[in-house]
């Protein structure tokens, strides 16, 4: 997640609603409460060019290579303007802790808190698969040595269930959500970092 890194992707439901989602990393950081600097990775989320939801999401990295979630702070956009701001939350403020947003060394089974911020942000991971599957969205094909694929579960929603995969050297490829309308958002575009 180094600063200038760019994924692009293409969003889409069953219900025909598209959407354009880019992620960014940031060159800031924030000093969140418990302590921590965290790396500012803004997600853009626009429909028919028009923002829908826009959040700066916090990260760090430990030594042992796990990605650490530490909050966000989102804004949903209703006729252009800030309509909501549910679901913010930042580790170490009114009980909020961090999670793991993705394991340093990934085995199948292995399960993870995401995300705790009683009632607002309670999601969970767990790693399906380690070099089974392959993938293959707009912006390339992945080997199955190449992915990983995890799930991701949201407890306070409990039909909310996606799938996520990963590809080496790029991070996130594809997410199918597998509830209600369904969703799948696939990589269109991705330019790395210095």
């Amino acid at each position: 997640m180094k600063p200038g890194s760019r994924w692009v992707y293409r969003e889409s439901d069953t219900e025909g609603g598209r959407e354009k989602v880019v992620v960014e990393v940031t060159d800031k950081t924030k000093r969140i409460a418990n302590g921590v600097e965290a790396r500012v990775v803004r997600d853009t989320v626009s429909e028919d060019g028009k923002p829908v939801e826009v959040t700066d999401d916090w990260y760090a990295q430990d030594k042992a290579g796990n990605i650490w979630y530490l909050g966000e702070a989102t804004a949903e956009y209703k006729d252009g303007k800030v309509a909501n701001r549910s679901g913010s939350f930042e580790a170490g403020v009114d009980g909020a802790e961090a999670g793991i947003a993705l394991p340093g060394n990934p085995k199948p089974g292995m399960s993870y808190r995401q995300e705790y911020y009683k009632g607002e942000a309670e999601d969970k991971g767990a790693v399906v698969s380690v070099g089974e599957e392959q993938v293959e969205v707009p912006f390339g094909f992945y080997k199955p040595e190449d992915v990983l694929m995890t799930r991701d579960l949201v407890p306070t929603e409990s039909k909310v269930q996606e799938l996520k995969f990963y590809a080496r050297e790029v991070g996130p490829v594809l997410s199918v959500h597998t509830d209600g309308a369904g969703g799948r958002a696939e990589l269109v575009s991705y330019t790395p970092g210095k």
